[in-house]
């Protein structure tokens, strides 16, 4: 997930917010400038940073402004989406169950979801609640999302659709970050309790904790206020998208929170599930969900950064040490904001990130606060060091430059325009419409209108794709229109460049043509 300009000139003008300190060993007013220089240095419009340490948020620094070309700054009740941070409540909410006894984290999925469906029917009957919260069931990383991506449909509807889903590797062998498998545990909370998951979730934690400013759908936005502004980017730089409804995806990516509120879910966390002496999580939930349970390969040979010597994923959160301490987090991509939550354990200590840009500098900030705690002389510049490695990436990733460049012109397609039009089925998403609209194709995401777009002749039988909407991960596009030997149009083929949603996945067939054939 992934120029500096006059607005750089405001985000040195605008002051962070620092309420009364606890006193530290660390210098936080040289936090503070740090992070005022490093937000101006990545040119993300809003950044909230909180610290707590022993029980208490210590530190917080908010820059920029709330929209580009507005003057309101963010504060530390300002809300960010916090998206993929929110599977760690959606772990804690199933802790709670098995500790009320109504389940079990090796209960086969099907037991609570008889419609579960992947790649292999043994698979599907033998996946348990700790596979599908550890991404080991064999799915690819973000394989699938184009099915719940923008879509209005309910989850369930989703979940049927699991089983188009290619396998990436074998069961339990692997790792692929999936937030299919986090949608179908949201389901199994609501089919155990009767509630959905945003009323566990604010029933079981956010009343609990006091986290008042925390909402699990953008419903609830208008009513509470100060917001930042979502932005996505081109080569100009930022520019505000509107926020989108991830209602029916809450437990992989829903909740919408402050750094004041996020203090309050890191102290209890990092309490061990205690809140006022009240146990909301047991010993044993505790280390269930800090346990390993997916591991990554770490290079023994040589040094790295972190002092690391282990890497993995329990459930909700990932796992790993840093310079010999437990380090527990997440991090969370929404539409124009990118989070992260980090806690140490053994220090008593946790950061919490929030951005509203897609180029963020969420682990930056984050590991400069480690070192500054942890006492971890290394002199990197972690802002310096990430930026930099991040436009050289941008620099590198010329998939898009390289198939403008291979555009045929003064092309035909071979076949006439009416041939395209109907209806087109897609086994993992449904159905997708090509129409024609003033004189042009449209393409139309039967469930997901958010995606709709309008199609224009690119070379020979393939279209490019122009978004109707704003989309903060994908930009260029095409189609291209497949034919069986006698030109009669048997499907088409998307070209989307992008690393987050798969749209070669969809593979859509005709079903119907213009006339209802």
């Amino acid at each position: 997930m992934k120029k500096i300009t006059a607005f750089l000139f405001l985000l040195f003008l605008l002051p962070a917010f620092l309420p009364a300190q606890k006193k530290s060993d660390v210098d936080l007013r040289k936090l503070d400038k740090y992070y005022q220089k490093m937000v101006a240095d990545w040119d993300i419009p809003s950044a909230s940073i909180g610290i707590v340490k022993d029980g208490e948020l210590i530190f917080t620094g908010n820059y920029g402004v709330l929209e580009v070309g507005k003057k309101d700054p963010p504060n530390a009740n300002t809300l960010y989406a916090i998206a993929s941070n929110s599977k760690a409540f959606t772990s804690a909410i199933i802790g709670m169950l098995v500790q009320e006894g109504k389940l079990d984290w090796d209960d086969p999925v099907r037991k609570y979801l008889p419609y579960f469906d992947l790649y292999d029917s043994w698979v599907s009957e033998n996946t348990t609640i700790r596979d599908i919260l550890s991404h080991r069931v064999g799915l690819g990383t973000f394989s699938g999302d184009n099915i719940w991506y923008k879509s209005e449909l309910p989850a369930e509807e989703f979940i049927k659709r699991y089983k188009h889903v290619p396998q990436a590797y074998a069961f339990r062998s692997g790792y692929g970050y999936s937030n299919l498998m986090f949608i179908a545990a949201g389901e199994i909370i609501e089919t155990v309790t009767g509630k959905s998951w945003a009323e566990n979730v604010e029933q079981r934690i956010l009343q609990p904790l006091g986290m008042d400013r925390t909402v699990a759908s953008v419903k609830e936005l208008e009513a509470k206020g100060n917001l930042a502004t979502p932005h996505a980017r081109n080569e100009t730089g930022n520019y505000p998208i509107p926020w989108t409804s991830w209602d029916n995806v809450a437990a992989t990516g829903g909740l919408i929170s402050s750094v004041s509120d996020i203090a309050k879910w890191m102290i209890f966390n990092l309490d061990n599930g205690i809140h006022n002496g009240d146990t909301l999580l047991s010993k044993q939930t505790r280390n269930t969900v800090w346990t390993p349970h997916n591991n990554f390969t770490v290079d023994h040979t040589s040094p790295n950064d972190f002092g690391r010597h282990f890497n993995a994923y329990g459930l909700g959160w990932g796992l790993s040490d840093y310079h010999g301490r437990l380090r527990v987090g997440h991090t969370g991509g929404y539409d124009g904001m990118i989070t992260a939550i980090t806690l140490i354990p053994d220090e008593n200590l946790g950061v919490v990130v929030l951005t509203n840009g897609v180029k963020s500098p969420i682990m930056a900030a984050t590991y400069y606060a480690l070192d500054q705690f942890l006492g971890v002389e290394n002199g990197k510049d972690w802002s310096a060091d990430y930026l930099k490695r991040t436009d050289e990436n941008l620099a590198k990733d010329t998939r898009i430059a390289d198939r403008k460049a291979k555009r045929v012109l003064n092309t035909k397609p071979s076949m006439e325009v009416e041939k395209l039009i109907g209806t087109y089925q897609s086994d993992i998403y449904g159905k997708i419409d090509i129409r024609q609209k003033n004189g042009e194709l449209s393409l139309d995401f039967t469930h997901s209108p958010l995606l709709s777009a309008r199609l224009t002749h690119w070379h020979y039988d393939v279209w490019e794709i122009h978004w109707d909407h704003p989309q903060a991960w994908f930009s260029f596009g095409t189609v291209q229109f497949k034919t069986d030997n006698n030109l009669n149009v048997q499907g088409f083929d998307f070209d989307v460049p992008n690393d987050d949603f798969f749209f070669e996945q969809l593979k859509p067939y005709k079903i119907k043509d213009a006339k209802g054939e």
